[in-house]
């Protein structure tokens, strides 16, 4: 019991220390530990620590207006199809353009309910080898390991629940005739190397959008884990050792 109580502080404390100090500490944490704790389940708490990171990106990503309202990752117009944008404004219609914008960020939001269980299968079964190069790389490893291991998954998941997000709403019914037919006009006109044509595959534009997003949120959440409050982390672990101490 005292060992599950320790395993529980221990993990709390890794969320707040950064990845660099735990690669140098795991050992002083082991021993400190009274050898009750391997190096194996340290590891497991920056597993842990991990999943909760993902948690709360894919918490923030999927609830209602997560990218809608969030301007660091919203999902904007096509930018190869700004023309089309301006277009539409020109005449006029700026709300059907707001309720585009808008309907591509609802069909990002629902995806990312899909999210979660595929980046805790890449976390737990994380070797202790990954953990280590995690623990002893760069500011955003282990961003770059989830987006190593679930891209493929996540772009599997969010594709089809995309798709029907977006056929959900009228405005982007017509966005594939609309671009193939401006499209057709640039070639009939000879199109300018500045003016190209647009991909009207709106499935693929807003899945790659939303990982990108996702992923970010993700790499703010390492951020925060690799953080160095020093004085706090170190009263933190004074607390743990003291607790075991007196148990």
């Amino acid at each position: 019991m005292k060992k599950y109580a320790l395993l529980v502080l221990l993990l709390a404390g890794l969320a707040l220390v950064s990845c660099a100090e735990l690669a140098t500490i795991l050992p002083e944490l082991a021993s400190a530990a009274g050898g009750g704790l391997t190096t194996e389940e340290i590891i497991a708490g920056l597993k842990e620590a991990l999943v909760v990171g993902a948690t709360n990106s894919s918490s923030t990503a999927s609830r209602s207006d997560g990218f809608n309202l969030n301007s660091t990752i919203r999902i904007p117009f096509p930018q190869e199809a700004i023309q089309v944008k301006k277009t539409l404004e020109d005449a006029g219609l700026n709300n059907l353009v707001n309720q585009f914008e808008t309907s591509l960020n609802r069909a990002a939001e629902e995806a990312s309910k899909k999210a979660l269980p595929i980046f805790k299968n890449a976390i737990t079964s994380m070797t202790i080898d990954e953990a280590v190069k995690i623990l002893r790389g760069s500011d955003y490893a282990a961003t770059e390991y989830l987006k190593t291991k679930t891209t493929a998954a996540l772009t599997a998941e969010f594709t089809p629940v995309v798709g029907n997000a977006l056929k959900t709403v009228n405005v982007t019914r017509y966005w594939t005739p609309v671009v193939t037919a401006y499209n057709m006009a640039r070639a009939v006109s000879g199109g300018s190397s500045s003016s190209k044509a647009i991909d009207p595959d709106l499935e693929a534009y807003v899945t790659g959008k939303a990982l990108e997003g996702l992923f970010y949120l993700i790499g703010e959440e390492e951020k925060k884990i690799r953080e160095d409050p020093a004085a706090r982390v170190t009263e933190l672990l004074q607390k743990v050792f003291g607790s075991a101490i007196r148990g």
